[in-house]
């Protein structure tokens, strides 16, 4: 597969600002992947594709206020940190991502909030746009860690088209998130409301979770045209005990497995077997999937309709295969369906 085969015009007016006023009353495109058929529905109708002691997998990864804004000592120069990962505890050392990059250099430093309280000093370049920041702070971590969030933001997807507000920590969040280290949400899993979850636990259906830490890369453009050329970043994976027992109970059953999300999806098939069942897995993962690609463990897999060039709308094509895929895209752009992790759903079922 080429790039290429992945553009197509999306008109801004597609892109959804703001999610829908309740999580579960987005629209809902389903893809028949064996015929191809396509159903316009209501999120809310997603149960009816499934049965008692069916699985739907989770990714409970939790966002933190991952961007932030400093000022550069002398000029005073606004720059924009976008925290990645925490490096060192003690030494208080972060992986971020600062922009402009042209003006922050090894040994500059950089202040935060009103009062200045938060002082970072750079003392590595790891790429282009990317630095290792230590900050100097006097308090204990949680203490620290505290203060440095109270200044961060949201990091909703510049794509969107508007800055962050208050309201995004807990909209561009999943009511089930609890392990905290993602810089993007896993969005197929905004659609699902409390009520959501109590039918499906009326149903019968069962929940399992896996953790991956969503980084930027779900949203960074892919820039060769021979995606066997194209290396992802590496996000950090946990799949436990609970969920293994639940997902291979459902596959010996003959039971159905929902992915719930592109990332939920790689995590399954990284911690795969031989034998098509999942087994405990912690560690980091760069898998790149995209068509041609044989899936081993979800049956039905929840996506949102994402960008062109993106690799999240690659692996729905694999999941869904190329040609349908690209169809009910094109579907979706003639009927209005909203695009983006506030837009609407894309469940594909056999």
């Amino acid at each position: 597969m080429k790039l290429s085969q992945f553009k197509f015009k999306l008109p801004e007016e597609q892109i959804a600002k703001y999610p829908a006023p309740h999580r579960d009353e987005s629209r809902m495109m389903v893809l028949h992947r064996k015929s191809g058929d396509l159903e316009h529905l209501m999120f809310k109708d997603i149960l009816s594709f499934f049965d008692e002691h069916d699985v739907f997998v989770f990714n409970d990864t939790k966002v933190f206020p991952a961007r932030l804004y400093g000022n550069k000592e002398k000029t005073g120069a606004r720059i924009e940190v976008f925290l990645l990962r925490e490096l060192n505890q003690e030494l208080r050392l972060w992986d971020v991502l600062v922009d402009p990059a042209r003006k922050i250099r090894i040994g500059n430093k950089l202040y935060f909030g009103e009062d200045n309280s938060i002082v970072a000093e750079v003392i590595d370049n790891t790429t282009s746009r990317g630095r290792t920041l230590r900050f100097l702070y006097d308090g204990d971590h949680d203490e620290f860690k505290k203060s440095l969030y109270d200044l961060g933001e949201s990091p909703i997807p510049r794509f969107i088209g508007r800055e962050s507000e208050p309201e995004d920590m807990e909209r561009f969040q999943c009511i089930f998130a609890r392990n905290e280290g993602a810089v993007t949400a896993p969005t197929a899993g905004l659609h699902f409301s409390r009520e959501m979850m109590k039918r499906m636990e009326i149903k019968g259906i069962d929940s399992a979770f896996i953790t991956l830490h969503c980084g930027l890369g779900n949203f960074r453009a892919t820039d060769v045209e021979d995606l066997t050329k194209h290396k992802m970043d590496s996000e950090q994976m946990f799949v436990e005990a609970e969920c293994c027992r639940l997902v291979n109970k459902a596959k010996d059953e003959g039971r159905k497995v929902l992915a719930v999300g592109t990332t939920v999806q790689r995590a399954l098939e990284v911690a795969c077997s031989t034998d098509n069942r999942i087994k405990e897995y912690e560690g980091w993962t760069n898998k790149f999937i995209f068509p041609p690609y044989e899936f081993h463990v979800a049956d039905a897999m929840l996506a949102n309709f994402h960008p062109p060039y993106s690799t999240l709308l690659m692996l729905t094509a694999a999941f869904g295969s190329y040609d349908y895929t690209i169809h009910a895209y094109e579907e979706a752009l003639k009927e209005g369906y909203r695009f983006g992790p506030f837009g609407d759903a894309l469940l594909i079922v056999d």
